[in-house]
């Protein structure tokens, strides 16, 4: 089932909006003009115990990997190198939505992203992103919302 057949299935409001091909979130930013704050970096990770999951943070901060392990009631978090992300997710980073992949993970969305109606994220593909209901992602995913990101001492 395709991204959008996911979305279609599951009746949310979405948008999908073209861009030259990126990777990283503040190259999205400059390519598409939505604020880096408003794209969501979606880090496929994994847990001490080997658990899948997937951490979500605003694309102007990092993900602090203590307070995520903290969310998820586990010892330590990592972050998957992209070959791995990409297998566990079934997208390639820079185009990894924050919901409807390929192995199901646990889901730990930054509070901040509360603030935003919606949120964009990786559409697929590194030519899209995705426009969706913060909501509906929560609903969806039965997200935990933790404060898991941290403003890094330089901002672009």
């Amino acid at each position: 089932m395709s991204l959008e057949e996911y979305l279609k299935d599951k009746g949310v409001w979405y948008r999908f909006v073209e861009k030259a091909e990126t990777v990283h979130t503040l190259d999205a930013s400059k390519a598409t003009g939505i604020p880096l704050a408003r794209i969501a970096k979606n880090l496929v990770s994994v847990t001490d115990l080997g658990e899948f999951v997937l951490l979500v943070v605003p694309g102007d901060r990092r993900v602090d990997l203590k307070k995520a392990a903290q969310a998820l009631e586990v010892r330590n978090v990592s972050t998957l190198p992209f070959k791995d992300a990409e297998a566990v997710s079934g997208y390639p980073p820079g185009g990894t939505p924050t919901l409807g992949h390929k192995r199901r993970m646990r889901i730990v969305l930054d509070q901040s992203l509360l603030g935003y109606d919606t949120l964009y994220c990786g559409g697929g593909s590194r030519n899209k992103i995705l426009e969706l209901r913060t909501q509906d992602v929560i609903r969806l995913t039965k997200a935990v919302v933790a404060e898991i990101a941290e403003i890094p001492s330089t901002v672009p």
